[in-house]
């Protein structure tokens, strides 16, 4: 594991860390989270959030799958929430800036049922 550098004063970067580029965080309105379940099948609404949980065949491929998605999280800059137990990963997508659903989510879940396999992405 490489060992990241302290942090350019001033910048809130820290030297030697790659960040992507990613797009501004934009609210998305009742209207567009009234299209969720249409644009995005295999989640559904829950406590505000977008909720979505997948079964694997075993640890390593659910491992896998989510080492996958932090790739992508990581190229939006965006982050789930989320929890793994031996085949099982659940998904919680919410921006908190915003303090509910935005652009974000919406991009992310695309790229998550992407990498699953899933219509909708």
């Amino acid at each position: 594991m490489r060992a990241v550098g302290p942090v350019n004063p001033g910048s809130g970067k820290v030297e030697g860390q790659r960040f992507a580029t990613s797009m501004a965080a934009q609210p998305l309105s009742s209207t567009d989270i009234a299209l969720l379940p249409e644009q995005l099948p295999a989640w559904t609404l829950q406590a505000g959030k977008l909720h979505r949980e997948l079964r694997f065949a075993d640890f390593s491929e659910a491992f896998g799958f989510m080492t996958r998605v932090a790739l992508a999280a990581e190229g939006l800059n965006h982050h789930p929430e989320w929890s793994n137990v031996w085949n099982r990963v659940v998904i919680n997508l919410t921006t908190h800036d915003c303090g509910g659903l935005s652009n974000l989510d919406l991009a992310l879940a695309r790229r998550i049922d992407a990498l699953a396999g899933q219509p909708g992405s």
